[in-house]
């Protein structure tokens, strides 16, 4: 059974500890069979991952226990049918790329916070970047 897992959480960390997180999350994630996109600013993740139940539940469960993250929130989580994030070990958006007018659409304002925003909100303005080339892919 396959899930999708939306939160956000608040961090502190810098360029080159992001960079290694992302590539430590992709060697894990190719092994595990997930799949999903990471989003940092601002002092804050949100990360969208997909995958078996098990291995999402493992994998949230051990960022819940992260220092490197404080006040993790689950904005979203539920069954599907399946993958919309398929093409990413863990895909990186690319905030530069990002249109302050396509955040407006899902968003109170056009500065991007996700603790702001329902999971629903960010999994349709997730898709929209994907089809705007505005993700890395790994």
């Amino acid at each position: 059974m396959l899930v999708r897992l939306i939160y956000a959480s608040r961090t502190e960390a810098n360029e080159a500890q992001l960079a290694d997180i992302l590539r430590r999350s992709r060697a894990h994630n190719t092994q595990a069979g997930l799949t999903g996109l990471l989003c940092h600013s601002d002092g804050w993740f949100v990360q969208v991952l997909e995958g078996g139940r098990s291995a999402v539940n493992a994998l949230y469960n051990s960022i819940v226990r992260d220092p490197r993250h404080r006040e993790v929130t689950l904005l979203s989580y539920g069954e599907i049918g399946e993958r919309r994030f398929a093409g990413w070990a863990m895909g990186q958006v690319q905030l530069a790329r990002l249109n302050p007018a396509l955040v407006l659409k899902y968003a109170p304002t056009t500065r991007l916070d996700p603790f702001e925003l329902s999971g629903t909100a960010l999994e349709a303005l997730f898709e929209e970047l994907i089809s705007t080339g505005a993700i890395a892919c790994s």
